[in-house]
Order: C-alpha cells, then sequence, then structure tokens
C-alpha cells in the first residue's frame, strides 16, 4: 500500500476506534492490494468469497441473474467501503451473486484467515468489522423499507443524495436495474428533474 493509501484506511479505521501506529502497521501488512480493470469480476456465482475488501478507489456493483439471464443490480460500492459477499465468506459457500467493477478498481483485502488472526492480535479491530457489519445491515434494510414506499421519482431522489456524482460514474441501465424501473423511466424522470 502506498502512504496515501494507508492514510486513506488509518482515516477510516480511526472513525470507530483509535488505533496506535504500531497496530496500523500489523494491519496493514496484512493487507495485500489489488487493481482491477472496469467490467472485471471480483466475484462470480458459484465461487466462494475468500477476502473482505477495501475500497481504494473506483466503483463496484453487486448483482444477481434472474432465471432468464436479466441481471438486476442490488447494491454499488464506493471509495472508503469495506464490502464482502457476507453469505459466501462467513458460511464458506457459494455465493448466488455477481460483484464487478463498475470502474477501474484499486482493492485493499484480506483473507479470513488472517482478518481471524489480527482480531485475536488487536481485539479492538473486531469492533470495527462489528460496526461495518451492522452499518451494512442498516443501510441494506433502510433501502428495502424505503424502496418499498416510494415511488419512481422518489427512488431516483434518494439515490442522488446518497451518491451524488453517480449518474457520471454508473451507466444507466444499471442506476435503472438498481432503482427497479425500465431505463426509458429512468430517462424521463432524469428530463423531468433537469427541466
Amino acid at each position: 500500500m502506498t502512504e496515501k493509501e494507508k492514510t486513506q484506511l488509518q482515516k477510516y479505521l480511526n472513525r470507530y476506534v483509535f488505533f496506535e501506529k504500531n497496530e496500523l502497521e500489523i494491519i496493514f501488512n496484512s493487507l495485500e492490494t489489488t487493481s482491477l480493470k472496469k467490467k472485471d469480476f471480483i466475484l462470480k456465482k458459484g465461487e466462494k468469497c475468500q477476502h473482505q475488501y477495501f475500497i481504494l478507489n473506483g466503483m463496484i456493483r453487486f448483482f444477481y441473474e434472474d432465471k432468464d439471464g436479466i441481471a438486476h443490480t442490488f447494491q454499488f460500492g464506493i471509495e472508503n467501503w469495506w464490502f464482502t459477499n457476507y453469505e459466501s465468506f462467513t458460511l464458506k459457500i457459494a455465493s448466488e451473486d455477481f460483484i464487478q467493477c463498475i470502474e477501474n478498481t484499486k482493492l485493499a483485502r484480506i483473507s479470513k484467515t488472517n482478518l481471524e488472526q489480527l482480531f485475536d492480535r488487536i481485539p479492538k479491530l473486531e469492533k470495527v468489522f462489528r460496526i461495518i457489519a451492522e452499518n451494512t445491515l442498516i443501510a441494506v434494510n433502510r433501502r428495502n423499507r424505503f424502496f418499498m414506499d416510494m415511488d419512481g421519482k422518489e427512488k431516483y431522489e434518494f439515490l442522488m443524495q446518497s451518491i451524488p456524482d453517480i449518474s457520471q460514474r454508473i451507466p444507466q441501465y444499471m442506476i435503472a436495474s438498481y432503482l427497479q424501473m425500465t431505463p426509458e423511466y429512468l430517462s424521463n424522470l432524469r428530463k423531468k428533474s433537469i427541466s
């Protein structure tokens, strides 16, 4: 990891718990970085998720394919976001979902074994990952609740407030899939919000 990336991750971790310099070095030394290109897969259906990931830069999406092979996006990830396929990672089972890069993306990652060893060496890190998991669950529940109650316009506005530059970074068909609407309907909504 570069010094800039270490500082980025340090700021993120210290939002939850303060880490001493020597603890941070142990954490940094347990991570490996990987760079992926736009459209590369981090995880495919049928594979086991072996890592927890931190997005240093770039953007990813989670999606599944229905029985007709149509992709349905259900989550995006941006810089300074930890992610994994929790079910596959925790239970060591094959994933039902895909995780794909939307942009050229650089990730820091850690295996389950290394993460468990870190928890033993630096117990307060486990608190950070508990908070991350709780925040992920809260975000999923909030999205589900809001999306059940919102109409198309409200869903679109909610997403634009959550990730302001999303329309410049993500293809319209992916945004439409996430919002559970057709690209044509989304296009009409965008035109109305501009005018």
